[in-house]
């Protein structure tokens, strides 16, 4: 299993960014973790194989968007009024839910910069 993340970059508070995990092989649930500096990597949100569920965390819920395209093994991450808090590097794991026991692969990460 190889998960492959991208689309992070800077933006402005307010501002919105497209975070993609390319999966090769099955179809498989799929959860977004962050870990900002001198925090612990904490739980965004996940989505199941076909995109019927999604799950979010507080702090992300109504702004966040998790969906996946299976024709493309890609799942993406659409944030909208980014705050500087969300200041991260994101990363995409293969699994479900908010703990990081329930994942078994990873991919390398990507860096969100939320400034003005």
């Amino acid at each position: 299993v190889q998960l492959q993340a991208s689309g992070g970059g800077s933006v402005q508070p307010g501002g919105s960014l497209r975070l993609s995990c390319a999966a090769s092989g099955r179809t498989y649930a799929i959860g977004w973790f962050r870990q900002a500096p001198g925090k612990e990597r904490e739980f965004v949100a996940s989505i199941n194989w076909n995109g019927a569920n999604t799950y979010y965390a507080d702090s992300v819920k109504g702004r966040f968007t998790i969906s996946r395209d299976n024709a493309k093994n890609t799942v993406y991450l659409e944030m909208n009024s980014l705050k500087p808090e969300d200041t991260a590097v994101y990363y995409c794991g293969m699994g479900w839910g908010p703990n990081m026991a329930g994942y078994s692969f990873w991919g390398q990460g990507t860096l969100v910069t939320v400034s003005s």
